[in-house]
């Protein structure tokens, strides 16, 4: 089933092929999903898709699915709620001491564990989960960095990161009260290939704790040692990678993407061996840990390790499901019979997808959306991820494991932050939309294959993918360029401008704010606004670009919005800080002589990437020529 998107997706390719692709013929007939193709720089896609007339509008089955709660709290199940999808924030802040966290363990408690708790690299069977506690050795760990706003979600008071025996807790060396530590068992496909059982080889969960607020948070060591998914590495991290997920985590979160978080970032004290470009030449580094925090790290592979092996543990994957939906889906269960949650696929008489007569089915549908979204809101900021592998999707729609990753500096839509991509680019900007696609199709065939859902409702879950990113995504373009309405060509130009004279794109779109919608400005000064960006261009292009800036002022002055309302709304959404490569590697660089005051400044400049910030300028500069060496733009999966 679904083979022939599998193959139609793995051909991956540069530029010189177009990333559109369509689905099975038993749906062309009523839709079809064209993502960004950014050879010929164009959208297209159905004409139901098409909203150039219209203002873009996003619609959500899962808002339509949450509406059907029918407890007053439509978060709650179980006196729990789902931080996933509520406020994070408590409105009255509760400080706990790490003795006095709340505890849980449901994922421990409810799902079937390895019967072996010995970290010997193996295969796990018939299990979610390995009890296993961190190794990793430390030598006088120190905390380098901490988030002030993760420990808010937790009720930990932020006192706490002032103890001595923080980073002896944090590093793993020392258990935390009330833990119960574990590594997740899961597979995945590997740029496109299964690779069998995969799981956590250096992140280790601590246990999950429920905040006063009802919220549930996992929390995880990531290069704490070895477990029997490591394989044969390590199980460890270096302080490099490690200031990257820590700084990453929490800039996506500022952003206003769904992400990760990270609590504290520590040093083991001890170096680390890595050979960063696979090359021959490995290297010592300062090792480190950081602590991720998620409702959940369950990811498209936690269901498909149990698939892949046979009738046995297919019941596994129900199971999971299951868990999932009680805990972080709880708007799902006992859902009450609604005509606008019926849709009709246009094939015959049993062509109706009723998806509050099975709950995997919505849930298919709501993975599918929050993937499509997520996807949608990457694109609008310019960030990659450079490993969309299927152990790395998270079930929640949430920026899970950061690796290689980038923001675009110069628009190039072939980018790929990813080293191990190179050959293929298989991962690049232009390519994310359809390996969301591709990913869908993997779960769905994983919940297919336990009976959970029907060929339709999978085609059905892969279809709102489709439609859920293109309007979240025109919605997304047309707030950043501040109209009032979607518009396919000016968008489409814009995007063909930006490749080819490689403007920086988080800087461009902020200075688009600052273009006045006065039709009497003459051509000779159309591009004084965007100097600063429009760098190194002659005759021909200026022409181009001042071609697109008048229809973009005419786009403005019909829409009747004032050039300040105008301005406010564009740059909330268009940030004038982001977490270029470079600003990692210049705390990276100083991290490592022992002077983490670099990792908190850039935290703190990323933590409030919309506002402008006086004295911080240099944060926002555009990348220095050091800049786009090996290592510091692109990186490789061991990084």
């Amino acid at each position: 089933m679904l083979s022939h998107i599998s193959a139609s997706l793995s051909r991956t390719s540069s530029l010189t092929a177009t990333t559109a692709f369509s689905l099975r013929p038993s749906l062309t007939s009523r839709f079809r999903f064209h993502p960004i193709n950014y050879r010929k720089l164009r959208f297209s896609s159905a004409a139901s898709m098409d909203r150039t007339s219209t203002p873009a509008s996003v619609d959500s089955i899962s808002e339509d699915l949450k509406n059907q709660r029918l407890e007053k709290d439509n978060h709650v199940v179980d006196g729990v709620r789902n931080a996933a999808n509520s406020d994070n924030i408590t409105p009255n802040r509760v400080n706990l001491k790490l003795e006095e966290l709340k505890w849980d363990h449901s994922f421990v408690r409810e799902l079937p564990g390895d019967p072996r708790t010995d970290s010997i690299p193996r295969e796990v069977l018939h299990s979610c989960y390995t009890r296993v506690s961190p190794s990793a050795e430390v030598d006088n760990p120190q905390l380098v960095a901490w988030s002030d706003s993760v420990a808010e979600l937790l009720d930990l008071d932020a006192r706490e990161f002032e103890r001595p025996d923080f980073p002896q807790i944090f590093s793993g060396a020392s258990p935390l009260s009330g833990g119960m530590s574990y590594a997740q068992c899961y597979g995945g496909h590997q740029f496109g290939m299964w690779a069998g059982q995969l799981g956590d080889g250096r992140a280790i969960t601590l246990g999950e704790l429920v905040n006063s607020s009802g919220h549930r948070w996992e929390l995880q060591l990531k290069g704490a040692g070895k477990t029997p998914y490591s394989r044969f590495a390590d199980g460890l991290a270096v302080l490099r990678s490690s200031i990257r997920e820590f700084l990453c985590s929490e800039a996506m979160h500022f952003l206003g993407i769904p992400t990760t978080r990270a609590l504290c970032l520590v040093t083991t004290g001890k170096y680390v061996t890595r050979d960063m470009f696979y090359d021959g030449n490995p290297k010592d580094e300062p090792g480190a840990v950081v602590c991720r925090v998620a409702p959940s790290f369950l990811r498209f592979g936690s269901y498909q390790i149990h698939a892949s092996r046979g009738k046995e543990d297919l019941g596994l994957v129900r199971t999971l499901a299951d868990y999932t939906i009680r805990h972080h889906f709880p708007h799902l269960e006992n859902l009450s019979k609604s005509e606008s949650l019926s849709f009709s696929t246009g094939e015959g008489d049993d062509s109706v997808v009723d998806l509050t007569s099975n709950k995997y089915a919505a849930w298919a549908v709501e993975v599918a959306e929050r993937t499509a979204s997520l996807i949608a809101k990457w694109q609008g900021v310019g960030f990659t991820h450079g490993v969309l592998n299927t152990d790395n999707m998270s079930a929640l729609g949430l920026t899970i494991d950061y690796g290689p990753f980038g923001f675009l500096d110069a628009f190039d839509p072939s980018y790929t932050p990813n080293t191990t991509d190179l050959p293929g680019r298989r991962y690049c900007f232009a390519n994310q939309p359809d390996i969301g696609l591709w990913n869908i199709a993997q779960f769905a065939t994983t919940l297919s294959a336990a009976q959970l859902i029907n060929e339709k409702e999978s085609n059905y879950a892969m279809e709102r993918y489709g439609t859920k990113f293109m309007d979240d995504y025109q919605a997304i373009m047309t707030k950043k360029l501040g109209l009032s309405k979607y518009n396919k060509q000016l968008i489409s130009d814009l995007l063909k401008n930006m490749a080819v004279d490689k403007v920086d794109y988080t800087n461009f779109f902020r200075l688009l704010s600052n273009v006045k919608a006065d039709l009497t400005i003459q051509d000779d000064e159309l591009l004084v606004t965007l100097k600063a960006v429009l760098l190194d261009i002659g005759k021909e292009r200026k022409d181009a670009w001042t071609s697109w800036v008048k229809s973009y002022i005419q786009e403005l002055s019909a829409s009747g919005i004032s050039d300040e309302e105008r301005k406010k709304s564009m740059d909330s959404v268009n940030p004038r800080y982001i977490l270029r490569n470079y600003l990692c590697q210049s705390a990276i660089d100083a991290a490592e002589q022992g002077d983490f005051e670099e990792v908190r400044r850039v935290l703190k400049v990323m933590s409030r990437p919309y506002d402008e910030q006086p004295g911080m300028e240099k944060y926002a500069r555009l990348p220095p020529a050091w800049a786009y060496r090996p290592g510091v733009c692109m990186l490789s999966c061991s990084s």
